[in-house]
């Protein structure tokens, strides 16, 4: 098994989290304490480390209701990310287009999803930077197992991943283990499932973590 790394556990907020030099930034300083702020107030604080790598796929669940998105975005404000995030072709549309193209998204027809794992691996090496967000479970649904589509992802782009977990009992956004390498997907998925078998979705029923 490939060694998996853990995080360091304690508590603050989103505004005071350690970003690495190697991630890559933007978003200004007053959306970043605005964004803080708001998750402050609503009782929100993180958990771990965030992992300091130019490249990497941040696994981002349970993703059981369209909060998470709203929750996720604000993150990423604090944390003043420069990262990417699939997103239905239907929403890139005028006029919200624009604004979700800003905000990282990148268009995928689910309809045409062969050879959408190695064209996003493709575009990954060729970047100097590239920092990956996305719901491993790729729906809101009840679904079991969950696609291993960002698995393969970070094997053929030889980067690593991080899973991230939104627990709305504590209100916590918990920056998980890291896996450096993927090596075995059906083995290191298991590790996966195991740390979000102790998050809280807003949908808990929603969140399928075992056969």
């Amino acid at each position: 098994m490939t060694k998996t790394s853990h995080p360091q556990t304690h508590s603050q907020r989103a505004n005071s989290v350690n970003v690495g030099e190697h991630v890559p930034r933007k978003w200004p300083n007053w959306l970043s304490s605005f964004a803080a702020w708001v998750l402050t107030k609503r009782g929100w604080r993180v958990e771990g480390e965030l992992i300091n790598q130019k490249k990497a796929i941040l696994a981002v669940a349970p993703h059981t209701s369209n909060w998470d998105f709203f929750i996720g975005l604000f993150v990423v404000f604090s944390f003043k990310l420069n990262l990417n995030f699939f997103g239905k072709h239907t929403i890139f549309a005028p006029p919200l287009g624009a604004i979700v193209k800003r905000l990282g998204g990148i268009p995928i027809e689910r309809s045409k999803a062969h050879g959408v794992v190695t064209s996003i691996a493709n575009k990954i090496k060729e970047a100097d930077q590239l920092i990956l967000a996305l719901a491993p479970e790729g729906t809101r649904s009840p679904i079991y197992p969950w696609k291993t589509g960002f698995m393969h992802i970070a094997r053929e782009a030889q980067i690593p991943i991080q899973v991230i977990g939104l627990d709305y009992a504590k209100k916590m956004i918990v920056l998980g283990p890291i896996i450096q390498k993927v090596t075995n997907i059906d083995e290191q998925m298991q590790t996966i499932y195991t740390f979000y078998d102790n998050v809280c979705a807003k949908y808990p029923k929603n969140c399928i973590t075992k056969p």
